[in-house]
């Protein structure tokens, strides 16, 4: 049988059907029946195991992610990368503690890569209820830290794709203490997703130690070369902050929240929820300090909740800014947030 998307599929949509009604309790069994079909159409087309135990790994991790994050999806968390080496004796473990222990104090709850070093300090600081561990299993031992042995809220993945989904896809804020390849490779994701706009804006911290030239020999690289060469533009170091304290970190990630709450696009305008509202004459000048962020002849507005979102009731007594965003300049975007909060 050829298998189709849509439902013209006779039997097999019927016993589609069917094994829904008998599972029960089935949300959004539109999604679900095109799963379904996805995975009997895979196997029709491949017969290279390999490449379905691929997708059936894939799924089975995200729907245990799902899970385990579902319960705590209205408790805004950070994402910390670091080094899996950093001993406790050094400044930075102790600063990652720190931050750890200071974003549950802001209300945060912390998630790491579940190992040693950066990822231990944080977790210690956050404290066991508070923390999620994203583990990976590698060739080598990778056991998860003493602060998450045991914690229900520890995951561990087969593949790396699937964690860093769950790394960014959860995360309020990230956080990037010095580290190695691995936390390279995590920074230049984050900065790309969300350079790019297949990430939401968000808090994009770089910590270095007072003193330390971790970040600022990395950001001296990025001017020196990516900017010179016009690899990247200059509205793209908005995207991130470089701070060296504690106290600054927590700062950035809880200026962003200030008035600013969460974005989405509805018919090809940007909506901004936001925690209070601006005054009729902060929006005037935003049309005018933004106007080069804007399609021709768009603007910025207020507004309330619009139809297509009450899909999320959570949000639904939050004032709005309709913005006619041209979606290019994402480190212009970040400026307009940074804009908001500061009325």
């Amino acid at each position: 049988m050829d298998l189709h998307f849509t439902k013209t599929n006779g039997p097999a949509d019927e016993g589609i059907d069917r094994l829904m009604e008998i599972a029960g309790d089935i949300r959004h069994p539109d999604l679900v029946r095109e799963m379904v079909l996805a995975a009997l159409k895979a196997g029709q087309e491949d017969n290279a195991r390999a490449d379905l135990k691929l997708m059936n790994s894939t799924l089975k991790e995200m729907r245990f992610t799902s899970k385990i994050f579902g319960p705590y999806r209205a408790v805004r968390k950070v994402t910390v990368f670091g080094s899996a080496r950093t001993g406790p004796d050094e400044p930075v473990y102790k600063m990652a503690y720190q931050f750890g222990r200071k974003l549950v104090e802001a209300g945060y709850m912390v998630i790491t890569g579940g190992g040693g070093g950066i990822m231990q300090a944080a977790n210690e600081g956050a404290g066991p209820e508070h923390s999620f561990g994203v583990n990976i299993r590698l060739p080598f031992e990778q056991s998860p830290n003493p602060t998450l042995v045991g914690n229900p809220r520890l995951i561990t993945y087969k593949y790396f794709f699937n964690r860093k989904v769950a790394f960014l896809k959860e995360a309020s804020a990230i956080a990037l203490f010095p580290g190695g390849f691995g936390t390279l490779d995590e920074a230049m994701e984050t900065l790309t997703l969300i350079q790019t706009g297949k990430r939401n804006p968000m808090p994009l911290v770089l910590v270095d130690e007072p003193g330390g030239t971790y970040w600022t020999s990395v950001l001296r690289f990025f001017k020196t070369e990516l900017l010179a060469q016009n690899y990247v533009s200059e509205s793209d170091f908005s995207l991130f902050e470089h701070v060296s304290s504690v106290d600054d970190a927590v700062a950035c990630i809880s200026r962003f929240y200030r008035r600013y709450h969460s974005q989405r696009y509805v018919d090809k305008k940007l909506v901004f929820r936001l925690a209070s509202p601006l005054p009729p004459e902060a929006i005037q000048e935003l049309n005018r300090c933004f106007a080069d962020l804007l399609v021709p002849g768009g603007s910025i507005c207020s507004s309330c909740l619009l139809p297509a979102e009450e899909d999320e009731p959570e949000t639904a007594a939050l004032p709005r800014l309709i913005i006619d965003f041209n979606r290019k300049d994402f480190g212009m975007l970040r400026k307009l947030i940074d804009a908001v909060n500061s009325y």
